[in-house]
């Protein structure tokens, strides 16, 4: 064990220690030495003297991971495997089944299967629940499943399933999946191109170039970008896609951190494509980072009217610094800034509230700035759309209801009942159907009152008093539930629109719901309208 000490965690301790040593030399160095001087003996001490044998690698990989929690949730360990999976999201290539997946307890469930990729074509759908994977019962697994759904090219893999309750032997031949930064663009009606941006990969400036060309070549006089959900990544190519839309030389962003090499303008470094046409871009609560460094730039140089609800909030930038034996340190080093000067961060993690959360910069603290035109825009909270579409903000309810699953599993019965009819759809007779499905199936909300009650009664267990509150805990109890349908009917429609969206990917794959959203998604057609009327356009971006 000592041999395995050695080599393993020795030498990374102290590549790591002259990591953050250089880093801050000059300000710390003494403390910083002293707090690894102990940390290592800790170390060193438990694993020899500890009454069971300990696995050293475990016990470092979680003590680390536990110690950066406590900065922000962008600052991440890697180890190996991590980093694997860290380049396929910075790529969107890699090898495996493609779908999107999710452990719960002792299953794997295909949360989504993209079309014509190796789970597509061993006829696996979303819903269905992966129990075993060759001779590995997932139940007895507590590693990362998804590892073993990868591997070389043409590897022949055996899953073992569960469909509608059905059990199932099924076989999944390995290949390439390539994920597309931009799946879907299409030219609409009135000349207007439409373009999907769903992350910020390597590709992503490169697809969005092209899409645009191409739009342009079929007659689009006009552009919407759709950065709904697209979760950032790549900062460089998020000036990159700026520059498609700005002039050469032009600053997008400026990073500012405490080390002064990572304090960096970004300016355009190419010829645009078009610097005049009309553009607008749609950003929701899911648009992050880069998504929103494109929006932001874009808006405050007064070159696209931004449209949807406030974006993320997420103004922190990070960097891998790669680390010994294949492993990665991703640490936030510096936060970014909007050419107008604003940091659009949401969430401080320097100061955190009693149950640890991050206290979110309250609205009447944010700062004015101004765009490159005059317009005034905020900081501290996300980027503010130039037009805003308050009716697709999700409620409390909705959000309740994907998050538990309910949403997703009603479209996996609905799906089966409805599989001979690709054109199905969820209507307004059906959604007694689902309310009565919420109920038998008994989802929890999880509201904050709900959490809340049942904290008092857990307190109230241990202190020996719950029978005395029983009654009274009952009626609450039930005043919650009338409460959480009432929520039901009063966001009818919002909900259906969910429920919509899920079965329409069942049936069409994602490129049917980006079909079906041109023509009915409130943003889009809010978007569409503004480019539409050249006047209301104009006079947003004072022109």
């Amino acid at each position: 064990m000592k041999s395995l000490f050695r080599k393993r965690i020795i030498i990374p301790i102290i590549a790591i220690s002259f990591l953050f040593v250089g880093v801050s030399f000059k300000g710390d160095f003494f403390e910083l030495a002293k707090q690894i001087e102990i940390f290592t003996n800790l170390f060193k001490t438990v694993n020899q003297n500890y009454v069971d044998e300990t696995n050293p690698g475990d016990l470092m990989d979680k003590g680390i991971k536990s110690m950066l929690k406590e900065l922000d949730p962008y600052t991440v360990f890697f180890n190996e495997q991590d980093v694997i999976k860290f380049k396929i999201n910075n790529t969107g290539e890699y090898t495996g089944i493609g779908a999107m997946i999710t452990r719960k307890e002792d299953k794997v469930i295909l949360k989504e299967v993209y079309k014509g990729f190796p789970a597509d074509k061993a006829g696996l759908k979303a819903g269905d629940e992966i129990i075993q994977i060759d001779d590995v019962l997932l139940k007895d697994f507590k590693e990362d499943a998804s590892q073993l759904l990868k591997g070389a090219k043409n590897t022949k893999v055996n899953i073992v399933y569960f469909r509608q309750g059905k059990k199932t032997n099924g076989e999944i031949i390995l290949d390439e999946v390539d994920l597309r930064a931009v799946p879907y663009y299409k030219l609409l009606e009135d000349n207007i191109g439409y373009i999907v941006l769903s992350k910020f990969t390597e590709k992503a400036s490169s697809e969005t170039k092209a899409a645009l060309l191409d739009l342009k070549k079929q007659g689009a006089t006009k552009i919407v970008l759709d950065l709904r959900g697209n979760p950032g990544g790549l900062l460089g190519e998020a000036v990159n896609i700026c520059n498609l839309f700005v002039p050469k030389n032009e600053t997008i962003v400026t990073t500012k951190s405490k080390v002064e090499k990572h304090n960096s303008d970004y300016k355009t470094r190419n010829e645009p494509i078009d610097l005049e046409i009309p553009l607008a871009i749609i950003v929701n609560g899911r648009s992050a980072s880069a998504s929103e460094i494109v929006a932001g730039a874009l808006q405050d140089l007064d070159r696209a009217v931004v449209v949807g609800n406030r974006s993320f909030g997420k103004g922190l930038v990070q960097r891998p610094l790669n680390l010994s034996y294949g492993t990665q340190v991703k640490v936030t080093i510096s936060k970014y800034y909007t050419p107008s000067g604003r940091c659009i961060q949401a969430l401080d993690y320097s100061h955190k509230d009693e149950n640890g959360k991050a206290i979110r910069t309250d609205e009447k603290n944010y700062n004015a700035f101004k765009t490159k035109k005059g317009r005034t825009v905020y900081d501290g909270g996300g980027i503010m759309p130039d037009l805003e579409v308050a009716e697709t903000k999700p409620s409390t309810i909705s959000k309740a209801l994907t998050a538990n699953d309910a949403i997703f599993n009603y479209a996996t019965e609905f799906y089966y009942k409805n599989q001979n009819n690709p054109n199905a759809m969820f209507s307004n007779s059906d959604y007694d159907g689902f309310k009565q499905f919420v109920k038998k199936q008994e989802y929890k909300m999880n509201t904050e009152t709900e959490r809340a009650l049942e904290n008092t009664l857990e307190v109230a267990k241990k202190e020996n008093i719950d029978k005395n509150i029983q009654a009274e805990y009952n009626l609450l109890k039930a005043a919650i539930e009338k409460s959480n349908e009432k929520e039901l009917d009063k966001n009818k429609e919002e909900i259906i629109m969910l429920l919509n969206d899920e079965i329409i990917t069942r049936f069409q794959y994602k490129e049917g719901l980006y079909d079906y959203e041109t023509k009915h998604s409130a943003e889009i057609i809010k978007a569409k309208n503004i480019l539409k009327n050249t006047a209301e356009y104009n006079k947003i971006l004072k022109k």
